[in-house]
């Protein structure tokens, strides 16, 4: 099969680029004709360029062009599209559509139905704009990088598209990352029906497995308040047991400070791939304390992939990955009691512990593992293609 990935990179590398990436080689892995398209944000840094780019992200008629070029040059069975804003544009499903070439989209996130693209404002979960065609409270609010100008720009692209029926009738198949993600989107204003959204995860390599595990719990993500990183130094601080934090972000200095005055608090820093892998493998569990809804975090799957299991909160895709008292264990979200208590149950109930070790590395073999995904990506691809 010949398939064209198209790809809008953001300013800085993240998760979706990541599993773009992934996927590419996945297909390349399997002997598919597979060539990228990519747009890039590299080019906005002034308020001229945001102005200009929020106009465009309506419809680029360039990135409409450039498509349509390579599309005449590769000859694509199928296009896969993992971003689309700012600068692609919804022109991508317009010239997909003139030229008969069927496309998917992976849903990353909730741009579509959010301005922000994560239902979460103010440090709590938001889904004001779900159902309006136009998402005015996202303005008031300028929750599109703390810019009413640049979120009016999205809230407009997002409404023009509804009232243009782009959204349920341009794309010929979405990919949720969970069924979380895909009820939102069904109950939101874009209008689409069930046998639009089919779930696939996102996936991640065969990273090996240890269950016995050392006296540490670990996080391993971005130190902001969405991920709840204030909830875990809480839980350790004035306490014997053991938690390593890996990684950066805004409230790196309050991390610092609290491993300076707590013992057990154990801060490493921003670290690479393989070090992370080696901590996950021996950790008692993975902590995942984010206070929104999250999409499908590679962390987690990353964790499940060594035998390790995981605490996570009651919402959002990591509620559907860990199952409780079968991968991982369940916690009332931005609870401290509540997180206390996984906490100890994973310390004090010794056999429960190894079968939930057994039971994340069951859950990755299952569900997660790169021939898995292959399976099911070809799937859709291949029930797209037949439809057309």
């Amino acid at each position: 099969m010949k398939i064209l990935l198209v790809h809008n990179t953001y300013q800085h590398k993240g998760g979706e680029d990541s599993v773009f990436e992934n996927e590419y080689q996945l297909l390349k892995n399997h002997h598919h004709q597979v060539e990228k398209l990519f747009f890039s944000n590299d080019g906005i840094h002034s308020v001229l360029d945001k102005l200009k780019v929020g106009i465009a992200s309506i419809y680029n008629l360039k990135s409409g062009q450039l498509l349509q070029q390579k599309i005449i040059e590769f000859q694509p069975d199928i296009i896969h599209v993992h971003n689309f804003f700012p600068v692609a544009s919804p022109a991508l499903f317009y010239v997909a559509n003139k030229l008969n070439v069927p496309i998917v989209m992976t849903l990353h996130n909730y741009r579509l139905i959010c301005p922000n693209a994560l239902l979460f404002r103010e440090n709590e979960i938001c889904e004001k704009c779900i159902q309006k065609s136009f998402a005015i409270d996202g303005v008031i609010n300028g929750c599109y990088r703390d810019s009413k100008i640049q979120t009016f720009a999205l809230a407009l692209m997002s409404y023009i598209h509804k009232k243009k029926n782009t959204w349920n009738t341009k794309v010929d198949q979405y990919i949720p990352l969970t069924n979380f993600a895909k009820q939102k989107m069904l109950s939101s204003s874009l209008g689409l029906q069930q046998n639009q959204l089919t779930v696939k995860p996102n996936f991640v390599e065969d990273f090996g497995f240890d269950y016995e595990k050392e006296d540490y719990f670990l996080f391993v993500g971005r130190l902001s308040l969405e991920k709840g990183i204030d909830l875990l130094l809480e839980v350790f601080q004035n306490s014997d047991k053991k938690l390593l934090i890996i990684g950066g972000g805004p409230l790196e200095e309050k991390v610092k400070k609290a491993s300076k005055v707590n013992n057990n608090i154990i801060y490493l820093g921003f670290r690479e791939k393989a070090f992370i892998i080696n901590k996950l493998q021996k950790a008692k569990a993975l902590l995942f304390s984010s206070i929104w809804y999250e999409g499908m975090p590679m962390t987690i799957i990353e964790s499940l992939s060594t035998g390790t299991p995981v605490i996570a909160p009651n919402i959002g895709g990591p509620n559907e990955i860990i199952q409780d008292n079968i991968n991982g264990l369940i916690y009332q979200v931005n609870d401290l009691k509540s997180i206390q208590e996984k906490i100890e149950n994973i310390l004090t109930n010794k056999k429960n512990h190894k079968q939930l070790c057994r039971g994340a590395r069951k859950s990755y073999e299952d569900f997660y593992t790169p021939e898995k995904n292959y399976q099911d990506l070809l799937q859709i691809y291949r029930n797209v293609v037949s439809i057309i």
